[in-house]
Order: C-alpha cells, then sequence, then structure tokens
C-alpha cells in the first residue's frame, strides 16, 4: 500500500513538473518585434507577387490584457500604398484593433482573431478636401485588407530549437491571457 501511495505522489509531481516545464511566456514587447517581421516578410511577399498594396510599419504597440480582460489590442501606424496605373498613393494609417489571442496547433502560432476596430486614421499629403471624400472607398478597402491581414499574420510562431517551446509544439495547448503577457500552457 505504501509504495502505490508514494508512486502516485511521484506521477503527480511528475505531472506538475511537466506542466511547469511545458508553460512559455511571451511578453509585450517579443509580440510586438514579431509582429515588425511579420509585417516586413508580408510586404515583402506582396512586392514579390506584383500586388498593387505596400505595407510598411512605423511602430506597433502590443496591450495584452488591458483591463484584465482575455484580449490583445494592436496599435500600429505606418504607410499604406496603393499602386495605381501611373502613381503611387501613399497613406498614412493609424489603427487601433482589439482581438482575441487564439493558438492554431497546426502552424504552431499565435493568431490574434476575432479582431473589432476600436479607432482608424488616414492622411495623404496628395489628399485635400473633396479628393479625399472621393478616395475613401479605396482607403476604406485598405483599411479592411489591412485588419484581415493582421487577422491571418502570427503574432507569435513556436521557436522549436527552444526546448519548452518544442515540447509545447507536440501537444495541445492553450493560451492564458495575463497582464502584459501570454502564456502558452498545456490543455488541462
Amino acid at each position: 500500500m505504501p509504495i502505490r501511495i508514494l508512486l502516485l505522489a511521484v506521477l503527480a509531481l511528475f505531472n506538475v513538473g511537466c506542466t511547469t516545464l511545458a508553460t512559455y511566456e511571451v511578453n509585450e514587447a517579443q509580440l510586438e518585434q514579431y509582429l515588425q517581421k511579420a509585417v516586413k516578410d508580408f510586404d515583402r511577399q506582396q512586392a514579390n507577387s506584383g500586388s498593387p498594396l505596400s505595407v510598411e510599419l512605423d511602430s506597433a504597440h502590443i496591450d495584452v490584457g488591458p483591463d484584465d480582460r482575455d484580449v490583445v489590442v494592436l496599435d500600429v501606424t505606418g504607410q499604406a500604398a496603393l499602386n495605381a496605373v501611373l502613381a503611387k498613393i501613399p497613406v498614412d494609417v493609424t489603427l487601433k484593433i482589439e482581438g482575441t489571442p487564439v493558438y492554431s496547433g497546426k502552424d504552431k502560432a499565435v493568431y490574434i482573431r476575432r479582431l473589432h476596430l476600436i479607432d482608424s486614421q488616414m492622411k495623404s499629403p496628395f489628399l485635400r478636401g473633396d479628393a479625399e471624400r472621393q478616395i475613401k472607398p479605396v482607403v476604406d478597402m485598405v483599411m479592411g485588407t489591412l485588419a484581415k491581414m493582421l487577422e491571418q499574420m502570427p503574432v507569435y510562431r513556436l521557436d522549436e530549437s527552444d526546448p519548452r517551446q518544442k515540447l509545447l509544439a507536440t501537444m495541445p495547448v492553450d493560451i492564458v491571457v495575463g497582464r502584459g503577457k501570454l502564456k502558452i500552457v498545456p490543455q488541462q
């Protein structure tokens, strides 16, 4: 009987230890850095495919768990340019978007999904007054494309060269939103 109790205690401790080892935290700075790189890669792919849209980020601020809610707020500023037939129309863009972090086991990556646009602004040195109003449908299309792009772009991908992240990549996991960080933990 004491051997069974000892064995159960050892198994319980092993389980707790594995769960602790398999937990990984990603802070806001890491998410911001990863997002910057992902946008650069996206823009390069767009250029190589001949797309008329180019995107460049000046800054990306990510607020994880504001007001103790299970959401992430993306505050991004940059330029989007629509390459028309004979002209390139640059637009300075500011987006504030709120969404839910979701883990994809297929991609081993964290995405921000179920996006909700909180605020958006656009400015262009080439557009004033009536011209700005006339091009608004194009700008709205660009804003919608940017929001959709952000939903399809991971904000973090597990690095399988790190033993803890490699272990997490092999199992079903959940995302736990904490103040200033996301925790990637094994499913219970």
